[in-house]
């Protein structure tokens, strides 16, 4: 019975364990092998030449890649604080207010995540436009100034950051209303009985008991927000003055505009690095707390 049941396991986790196998740690590895090597994307990699941490030593001592890490660190930070309170105060508002068509609200709320980001970007892209844009014919009847949005050095993270925190804000407020489900209401009814306030019963036990919750959001957030790719691709390109160039976007432009396949990919283990290292040690922190 122990063998047919191991058996069984096996059986069952082969197919997602070799999708992860094919689609995930071999492209890692080759990624790796080839940020050890020189050559583009355009030769075979029989033809590419090695020279070690050679490729690693050049990303660092490039300042545009730097400013790229620094600008994608602020644009994660930027959505870490948006969002994560937004999620908490929004999931709890959903999940307790009795209120007329709450479900059609949890839909309506999570269906920009479910939109492609590059058709995202576009229709942000129109509402951003500086002469015609709605935003700014908005500021107009507001009697107040028009912005630059995308193309001023101040706004245009901001603004990636307020494009990106409407489309998925959505889906980490329902990760947060699945884990307010699994906290028993016998908690809330026993401190409203001792005369705790709406404060107390949420600051002593629901995010207490929302700890795990908050730590997966807090980490898929991190790695989303670090990846962040498609509305920089699609709006800025980097610009203006590379206030918007981020890691993803300087490897794309590394590998496939100058053709250094070898650098792009050390950039990539870079980052592969740090969101590994910061994921642990989110994980660890939650842990603690």
């Amino acid at each position: 019975m122990i063998r047919s049941r191991s058996l069984a396991t096996v059986g069952f986790l082969s197919p997602g364990l070799g999708l992860l196998i094919v689609f995930v740690a071999v492209p890692i590895l080759l990624t790796a092998w080839i940020s050890l090597h020189q050559g583009s994307m355009a030769i075979p990699y029989s033809r590419m030449r090695w020279v070690g941490l050679k490729n690693y030593a050049t990303v660092f001592e490039q300042p545009i890649f730097r400013t790229a890490l620094l600008n994608v660190f602020l644009y994660s930070l930027a959505n870490l604080v948006i969002i994560l309170p937004l999620a908490i105060l929004l999931g709890l508002f959903l999940y307790q207010a009795r209120i007329y068509g709450r479900n059609l609200l949890r839909t309506v709320l999570f269906l920009p995540y479910m939109i492609p980001t590059v058709a995202v970007a576009i229709v942000w892209g129109y509402l951003y436009e500086p002469q015609y844009g709605p935003l700014n014919e908005i500021l107009t009847w507001l009697h107040l100034p028009p912005q630059g949005w995308l193309g001023s050095v101040h706004e245009a993270m901001l603004s990636l950051v307020i494009l990106n925190v409407w489309q998925t804000l959505g889906y980490y407020v329902v990760m947060v209303v699945a884990g307010l489900t699994e906290i028993p209401q016998e908690y809330y009814e026993a401190a409203s009985l001792d005369g705790a306030g709406w404060w107390r019963r949420h600051w002593y036990i629901t995010l207490p008991l929302l700890r795990r919750t908050l730590a997966f959001v807090f980490v898929i957030l991190t790695i989303n927000t670090l990846q962040v790719f498609d509305p920089v691709y699609v709006l800025t390109q980097g610009s203006p003055v590379n206030s918007t160039d981020v890691a993803a976007y300087e490897m794309y432009i590394t590998a496939f505009n100058y053709g250094q396949a070898g650098q792009a990919s050390a950039m990539a283990m870079i980052m592969l690095a740090i969101v590994l290292v910061l994921s642990l040690f989110q994980l660890r922190l939650f842990r603690s707390l």
